[in-house]
């Protein structure tokens, strides 16, 4: 892969090509990405959506919302750290072609910023919730009928897939989704396969998947315009990750194992001497103690170890991915860059800690048993009103349903797959007080 390519401003019905040394620098085609995330509805609704504590009403819990505004920080940082170095080693990118250092940070900043815009409802409990329906549920029924690829999109629901879907999926007046550049869409796609062969192979970047059949084309539109290295065939496509991938799931992996962590400590389900120790193995090297002593309360020694911690990752990722650019662009570099980390003891006792005490705890469990309650029926309602009405034989109830829909619901599709899928996509638009609504409604409980 080079980065030429990789760095492509091109958009879903471009004619021309779009060159970088053409671009205005007041507003940068990267930065528009960037932009068009953030005035997103499907961006809005992540203000709603769990990230570790379901339905929390503790203001400084964090939603997905306010993690993604994180995870994108993080990514911007890494970005533009990286891509100093690369016009460092690579100054055609600039003398030639006109590229800066904050291009990298912004196609970053942006992708991190979409990187959960897929996840339904409950976190990824809801992605369970949704796969377990087809896999063991009252949607089994339909594996005959469908194809195995599309049959297993269901089955393993995706947020990363739908997050793909709700960036490039065309509808009337929105052709093309949000229309984002193609370098930002192959930077958020950590994981460029389809949903089958599952794990061919130990490479990170077949760990999921990253399109649904539905966006089949889209995406490999994408790869090649990005020159993506392919990996499979034309019956099992799959490619090898956009290098900035890698600082995306970078920064996701920073900011989830930091901060939820600080989430737990904030919330009493993890003890502060615990919690502080483990943190400190983190920052030992570039703690300033009399600054810390001076701190008087839990908050404020956390929060000050937490900017440590996350800087402290953030130059750590940045140097591994500098070390192993060559075989990042031969794509033969198949793990995350914070698992070759050298504080990878220190992190995974962190979240060993997180996972036992906060992605375990009772309150959790509870609401996430409540999350596949709802979303089990939801699916049950909705597909059969959906699948009524595409066979002319809906009852008064399905017609209610269906009323309920918004316009831009496409109900009535011959496919039976793209009928499901539908259904799929809309209940993981749903934040998690609009599913539970949803859901009494239904049920009769509320109006």
């Amino acid at each position: 892969m080079n980065w030429e390519q990789l760095l492509s401003l091109k958009r879903f019905g471009d004619t021309n090509k779009r060159l970088r040394k053409e671009q205005n620098e007041t507003r940068l085609g990267f930065d528009v990405d960037y932009d068009r995330v953030i005035f997103s509805s499907e961006f809005r609704s992540l203000q709603d959506k769990t990230q570790v504590i379901p339905l929390s009403q503790t203001d400084f819990v964090h939603t997905r919302l306010t993690h993604s505004l994180e995870v994108s920080v993080v990514g911007r940082s890494l970005g533009r750290q990286v891509g100093q170095q690369i016009l460092n080693k690579h100054p055609h990118l600039e003398s030639i072609h006109g590229y800066q250092a904050n291009d990298f940070g912004a196609i970053v900043a942006a992708a991190a910023l979409a990187h959960d815009i897929g996840n339904p409802p409950f976190g990824h409990s809801g992605e369970k919730a949704i796969g377990e329906f087809f896999k063991t549920g009252e949607g089994k029924k339909y594996k005959a009928e469908l194809k195995a690829k599309e049959y297993q999109d269901l089955c393993d629901f995706e947020g990363n897939a739908n997050g793909f879907k709700i960036v490039t999926q065309s509808r009337d007046g929105r052709e093309g989704g949000l229309r984002l550049s193609y370098a930002t869409l192959g930077a958020f796609t950590k994981y460029p396969k389809e949903s089958l062969p599952k794990k061919p192979t130990s490479c990170i970047a077949d760990k999921k998947y990253g399109f649904f059949q539905a966006e089949k084309e889209a995406f490999l539109d994408v790869a090649k315009e990005l020159g993506l290295i392919v990996r499979g065939d034309d019956e099992n496509m799959s490619f090898s990750r956009h290098p900035l991938a890698y600082l995306v799931e970078a920064a996701d992996d920073i900011c989830y194992t930091i901060i939820d962590f600080e989430d737990g400590i904030n919330l009493g389900l993890i003890q502060e001497e615990f919690a502080l120790e483990y943190l400190i193995n983190l920052v030992k090297e570039t703690i300033n103690t009399k600054k810390y002593n001076e701190l008087t309360n839990t908050k404020d020694r956390v929060s000050y170890l937490r900017a440590l911690a996350i800087n402290t990752l953030i130059n750590e990722a940045v140097s591994i991915f500098v070390n192993n650019e060559e075989a990042i662009l031969n794509g033969e570099f198949d793990t995350a860059l914070i698992d070759k980390s050298k504080y990878e003891a220190q992190i995974g006792d962190i979240i060993k800690l997180s996972i036992e005490k906060v992605y375990q705890s009772k309150e959790v469990i509870d609401k996430e048993v409540v999350g596949y309650g709802v979303i089990n029926k939801l699916l049950k309602v909705y597909i059969e009103a959906v699948n009524n009405y595409y066979n002319n034989s809906t009852s008064n109830y399905d017609q209610l349903i269906l009323k309920g829909f918004p316009s831009t619901l496409e109900v009535k599709k011959e496919s039976l797959y793209e009928r499901l899928l539908s259904v799929c996509h809309y209940i993981s638009l749903l934040s998690d007080s609009k599913a539970i609504l949803q859901y009494k409604k239904i049920q009769g409980i509320t109006y």
